[in-house]
């Protein structure tokens, strides 16, 4: 009715041929291509042929039964993204995405994500990795009866994953481990963007501001590096960690599962060997800009930043008390002996110990209190 309108009009001149074409919302040269086929074949001529033609791109219907089939038997309960990396790299899949979802939509093995509203607008992502690092914990019944807390350390600017472990809980050694393992890869970053945990931040007040002056361990360690902490006052400022443990959450308590893990130690090794490379080949991002804001650490042994420090008197007998164990230092050549001199000792991420005398290590300990080895100048 509405090419009748518009022809009828260019007939009678009372439209141009590109008035009538714009009625239609066609071009100029479509209208004229529209005449010509309605005085060959009439109103039927106007007909999209496509529409009475089958695609040659539908696939055929043992290949939309064997993806109905692999997901029910295999997959079923996954959530459509997840199963479609399976489907394209480790079952040859040459389908998209969309249709993937299309299908297990139809098929009723699948229900329609309700539509997530609107939300303010995000931060923009930083240009360069290293510039601002992301380090959250997440505890989740990842096996079961298996409650543990996943730790994760990942660049804001590619979302690539650096560290990745679980821990029975998370804690200040925890959080140095995934810093020390991102600085070994990579090497120093500028900020890191955390949430407001005790191992963190001191908090005077609850929900208040953080107190920067005064330092915790893992304060103490990101200053001596020259790493700004930046703290997050909400979920919402740490959106980027957040979504990333809600995918973590959902795919890796299925992969755990299908691969039959159930103990810690394991569940590390298929972070390592596995997840972490396979989450990283499809989630990381490449930066806004070139180049990299991480510079190389030299001349600095990390294990002795990236530990705890306590400082402790020497007793008259030259040993330290730590906890319930008594550590003696042994005889030097430096000096004679160590009585009421303050020392530092450092329990690095394992446990084990360490006596400090300002930038001299006097012995180290294994975490039961046994000397491992002695004093630099006997060593040596």
């Amino acid at each position: 009715m509405r090419f009748t309108e518009a022809f009828d009009g260019w007939q009678e001149r009372r439209l141009t041929q590109a008035e009538a074409a714009r009625l239609l919302g066609v071009h100029e040269r479509t209208f004229r291509r529209y005449i010509d086929r309605y005085h060959d074949e009439g109103l039927a001529g106007l007909a999209d042929k496509r529409l009475s033609q089958v695609s040659h791109r539908k696939a055929p219907v043992d290949e939309v039964v064997r993806l109905e089939t692999l997901y029910r038997e295999r997959y079923d309960g996954w959530n459509v993204k997840h199963f479609h990396w399976h489907y394209r790299h480790r079952h040859d899949g040459s389908r998209s995405y969309t249709w993937v979802k299309n299908r297990l939509h139809k098929a009723g093995l699948v229900k329609k994500a309700p539509g997530r509203g609107k939300h303010r607008k995000r931060r923009e992502p930083s240009p360069l990795p290293g510039m601002m690092i992301h380090q959250d914990g997440s505890r989740h019944e990842w096996v079961p009866d298996g409650h543990w807390d996943l730790i994760v350390t990942m660049d804001d600017a590619t979302n690539e994953h650096y560290s990745m472990f679980f821990v029975e809980e998370e804690g200040t050694a925890s959080s140095l481990r995934g810093v020390g393992e991102t600085i070994a890869a990579n090497g120093l970053f500028c900020s890191i963007y955390t949430d407001r945990g005790s191992h963190y931040w001191f908090t005077p007040e609850a929900g208040g501001k953080v107190d920067k002056g005064h330092l915790t361990q893992f304060g103490r360690a990101m200053a001596q590096l020259g790493i700004e902490m930046i703290p997050a006052y909400s979920p919402e400022a740490r959106g980027r960690s957040e979504r990333a443990f809600g995918t973590h959450q959902d795919r890796l308590v299925k992969e755990l599962a299908a691969a039959g893990i159930t103990t810690l130690a394991a569940a590390n090794r298929y972070l390592e060997k596995v997840y972490r490379p396979n989450y990283n080949q499809e989630f990381a991002r490449p930066p806004r800009e070139p180049g990299t804001a991480f510079v190389a650490l030299m001349g600095v042994e990390l294990a002795d930043i990236l530990c705890e420090h306590f400082e402790r008197t020497v007793g008259n007998d030259n040993c330290v008390t730590f906890g319930k164990l008594r550590l003696q230092i042994p005889k030097t050549g430096y000096r004679m002996h160590y009585r009421k001199v303050k020392v530092r000792v450092h329990r690095y991420p394992d446990q084990s110990l360490a006596i400090f005398h300002g930038p001299r290590k006097l012995v180290s300990f294994a975490p039961d209190g046994q000397p491992l080895t002695a004093s630099v100048e006997e060593a040596a």
